[in-house]
């Protein structure tokens, strides 16, 4: 199946800790069904100092999200559904609210 986000494309979260705000994907993880959104979703995790990290210490990251939990911002800033169509011979995504084509990136 299709992707119906891809890296780069603008989300907003729906539910958590983290609902309503704003944020470009990462990275996609398709067999997890997951991705990680830029400043969304920021755990803690305690890393020892290693040779590249030699202070260590405690580091601010993102943590993947379900796919589920985000959507796809249209061009009036609302969440919107993805849809695919064919135009000429390229399948595209379009938003659902308003019918717009989705550009990559």
């Amino acid at each position: 199946m299709a992707a119906k986000i891809r890296k780069g494309d603008r989300v907003v979260v729906l539910t958590g800790k983290d609902k309503g705000r704003q944020g470009a994907v990462l990275k996609v993880f398709p067999k997890e069904e997951r991705v990680l959104v830029e400043g969304l979703n920021m755990v803690q995790r305690h890393t020892r100092p290693t040779q590249l990290d030699p202070q260590g210490g405690i580091k601010n990251k993102e943590a993947p999200l379900h796919l589920s939990n985000v959507a796809i911002v249209d061009s009036a800033g609302k969440p919107t559904r993805v849809g695919f169509r064919v135009e000429g011979d390229k399948k595209v995504r379009f938003a659902k609210s308003n019918g717009e084509v989705i550009s990559n990136g």
